[in-house]
């Protein structure tokens, strides 16, 4: 029984000491990608809100989905076919009818409340930097050369990422 109990007990040792020692390697990970983030500056663009695009086959139906998960309509309504809804700082937007896969959307200029920034990297700013590292566009875009603008690529599994400037 004696024994049992000592072997319980550096079992225990070993978990906790292991516990702590990976949450202290995770903490430390942490640190050194967000100072690997912090030198690689020159590179961050300001890509502004960011919300999921979702195509929905039943938009009352998903509204009603996704108030059970907290999230409230903040732009649209079930006539126009979308609704863009939100829950904190998270935003999807439900549209019906108008596109087939699912989009990420970066809205350059805006929060994510759709109030304008102050400070932003502008869409054309955007598109010369991926153009210049050689990224395909989905679209032909020519983008005016300021005001609202947007263009469209994929990432390498194919996923749809829609850049959608709304202000000059």
């Amino acid at each position: 029984m004696k024994k049992r109990l000592i072997l319980l007990l550096i079992l225990s040792a070993g978990f906790v000491l292991g516990y702590f020692t990976g949450n202290l390697n995770f903490k430390n990970e942490y640190a050194n990608a967000e100072e690997k983030l912090s030198q690689n500056d020159s590179v961050s663009m300001q890509l502004g809100a960011f919300s999921l695009s979702l195509n929905v086959e039943n938009l009352e139906r998903s509204k009603a989905f996704y108030e059970q998960l907290g999230f409230s309509v903040f732009v649209g309504s079930l006539e126009e076919n979308y609704l863009i809804m939100k829950s904190n700082q998270i935003v999807i937007g439900l549209f019906y009818g108008m596109f087939e896969p699912n989009i990420m959307t970066f809205n350059p200029g805006w929060d994510q409340n759709a109030n304008p920034l102050e400070h932003y990297t502008d869409i054309r700013e955007i598109y010369q930097h991926l153009k210049s590292l050689d990224v395909e566009f989905l679209t032909d875009t020519v983008l005016p050369e300021k005001g609202p603008a947007s263009f469209m690529i994929s990432d390498p599994d194919g996923n749809i990422l829609l850049f959608d400037q709304h202000m000059d």
